[in-house]
């Protein structure tokens, strides 16, 4: 069973370690890149996924300071655990947090992804996320309405 835990002084060096394998690497930032950006970005809320008592992933969300909605900015397992189901338990995961969080001024959230990750795509619209027509940064949008 996956569960989220915080990122600390005690596990931030085995989550660094993580990586996905290298023809994934065009669609996430490292780990590193991450954390560096949760620094500078304090909204942002970085997450080890674990399975049991094993760092298996990594996720990020926010309550965005330009749009004012929430995203989930980062979802990556490692290469090392990926086809267990991890990623599609993360995401539930991370929508009930977001659930959990949300007020009549946040109801829904979004996600963006490169528009040829096909697993990120497919793993998305089955979880109920639409194309809400934007193109960011050269990703796709998606939004979950909560």
């Amino acid at each position: 069973m996956l569960h989220l835990v915080e990122i600390d002084r005690y596990n931030y060096i085995s989550v660094l370690d993580l990586s996905v394998s290298a023809d994934q690497r065009a669609f996430v930032a490292t780990n590193q890149y991450s954390l560096a950006q949760a620094y500078a970005q304090p909204e942002c809320v970085p997450l080890a996924l674990y399975a049991e008592n094993r760092p298996v992933g990594f996720a990020m969300y926010c309550l965005d300071e330009d749009d004012h909605q929430y995203w989930i900015y980062r979802l990556m397992i490692d290469q090392r655990y990926q086809g267990k189901g991890y990623g599609r338990e993360a995401m539930l995961l991370l929508i009930e947090r977001i659930r959990g969080l949300a007020d009549e001024d946040h109801t829904c959230v979004y996600i963006s992804f490169e528009p040829e990750n096909r697993v990120a795509k497919s793993l998305y619209e089955s979880l109920g996320f639409v194309p809400d027509g934007r193109i960011l940064y050269g990703e796709v949008v998606y939004v979950l309405e909560l």
